[in-house]
């Protein structure tokens, strides 16, 4: 059995032009006194994506199917750019290295996961960051931001290690900002190329499925 994962990026070119984003699983019970019983089946969203919408050409139809043979159809897994939720941030605000809270250092724990969480005032969901964007993650102790020699990020799962000399102290609050994709599959084995509905405007379904690599 195979569960591989290739660290390339679906064209970025082609990924901010897709359609696609969360998908929650929720049971839906309806009762006799009119109310209703839910039940979320799944802890954490698994995103979905269809990246021919993204198609504007029959250059970027063949940029697509080269892809999808590179990875072996539905065999491989791979990053993908969420064209709206990529960054630490919130759209149109740069990443800092106080956007995201990972926790509070105890003198000993020198590693930590990468986390974005989402909320308001009513609830919140937090989400593991395991596939960030090499050179784009800043660290910051209490406020300050520290040099990149003190720490180390792992872009294959997320995690942040920090240097000999560099764990966080006792109480300390350990910040981080980043960028990151998404690790997919195509959720099809097959690609239907016709290339005269093509032309006329009529682009080809290709689903992406989020994966835990």
């Amino acid at each position: 059995m195979t569960s591989g994962f290739h660290d390339v990026r679906f064209p970025l070119r082609l990924s901010l032009s897709t359609s696609g984003g969360p998908v929650r699983r929720t049971d839906i019970v309806n009762l006799s006194n009119g109310r209703e019983s839910r039940n979320s089946r799944w802890r954490d969203a698994r995103r979905s994506y269809d990246a021919g919408s993204g198609l504007r050409s029959v250059a970027d139809l063949y940029e697509v199917l080269e892809f999808f043979e590179a990875r072996s159809g539905e065999l491989y897994g791979f990053r993908f750019r969420d064209p709206i939720d990529w960054s630490s941030s919130r759209p149109g605000i740069p990443a800092t290295p106080i956007d995201q809270r990972l926790g509070t250092g105890d003198g000993l724990t020198a590693t930590f996961q990468l986390i974005k969480t989402y909320g308001d005032a009513a609830g919140g969901s937090i989400r593991r960051i395991v596939k960030p964007a090499e050179g784009t993650v800043a660290v910051a102790l209490d406020g300050v931001p520290v040099p990149g020699a003190a720490f180390d990020c792992d872009t294959a799962t997320g995690t942040i290690t920090f240097a000999a000399g560099h764990v966080p102290a006792p109480g300390s609050s350990i910040t981080a900002g980043f960028e990151f994709d998404v690790p997919v599959r195509f959720g099809t084995g097959r690609i239907e190329v016709n290339l005269s509905a093509f032309n006329a405007g009529r682009i080809p379904t290709i689903p992406l499925t989020e994966i835990a690599p």
